[in-house]
């Protein structure tokens, strides 16, 4: 039988075996500008995992759902280093949908990284080191995944987490306006992020909505889109 890892999280201790946790499949690593979040324009060091169970019919990152090669963690730590940043963000796919990816938000944390985690509201956070900032994106409406939210994820949110919200459309809009107000998300974090979808909502009119209906959120626009278009890599 295998010896289990154990993974710290900040205020638990989870056990991972370590065929699962030492190795994962990573679809890229590169260096660029952070496009959205509160650290928006930021060098950053991009951690892609490959994998993902959902299908938003948005999706950018597609080329993640099954390309990538096996990396061992110790590798990843290191190609990180190269790029001599301080802000590193693991992406995806989805990266929790990886077991490895628990301890190697750690091991990022341990290094003194500023770390952020961008991940969908479909899969459990509980087990994220406590010094991640963990950016939940709540599935809308039009997304087609809005049924996989897991909503106690909310209960385990910090200040310094952000929600995440692509709105597609004005019933998308009304659908996120309505979550903001009944899950009481600008008392549970610092920033909550309303961003239309690319070219399916015209960011003039998210705008307008917003400064209307007087919201307190922060709009997004993708900054490496607008500078590098599609690019993987950027």
């Amino acid at each position: 039988m295998n010896p289990t890892l154990l993974a710290s999280t900040g205020s638990d201790t989870v056990e991972v075996s370590p065929s699962k946790a030492d190795r994962l499949r990573i679809n890229e690593i590169f260096h660029s500008l952070q496009g959205e979040t509160s650290t928006l324009g930021w060098p950053t060091v991009f951690v892609r995992l490959t994998g993902c169970p959902l299908r938003c019919q948005y999706c950018d990152t597609a080329y993640a759902f099954h390309d990538g090669s096996m990396m061992e963690r110790v590798d990843i730590l290191e190609r990180v280093r190269e790029f001599g940043a301080r802000h590193v963000t693991v992406s995806g796919g989805e990266p929790l949908a990886q077991p490895g990816c628990i301890p190697l938000l750690a091991e990022l944390c341990d290094a003194g990284y500023r770390v952020s985690l961008e991940t969908s509201g479909a899969m459990d956070i509980s087990h994220v080191d406590q010094r991640v900032v963990v950016i939940l994106d709540l599935k809308t409406p039009g997304s087609g995944e809005c049924e996989r939210n897991l909503y106690d994820n909310l209960t385990r949110l910090k200040r310094s987490d952000e929600v995440k919200f692509v709105i597609c459309d004005r019933r998308d809009y009304e659908w996120a306006r309505e979550q903001l107000d009944e899950l009481d998300l600008t008392r549970r974090v610092d920033n909550v992020l309303f961003s239309p979808s690319h070219e399916e909502l015209a960011a003039r009119d998210l705008a307008d909505w917003i400064v209307q209906d007087r919201l307190p959120v922060r709009m997004q626009l993708q900054l490496h889109k607008l500078i590098w278009g599609d690019e993987p890599g950027r």
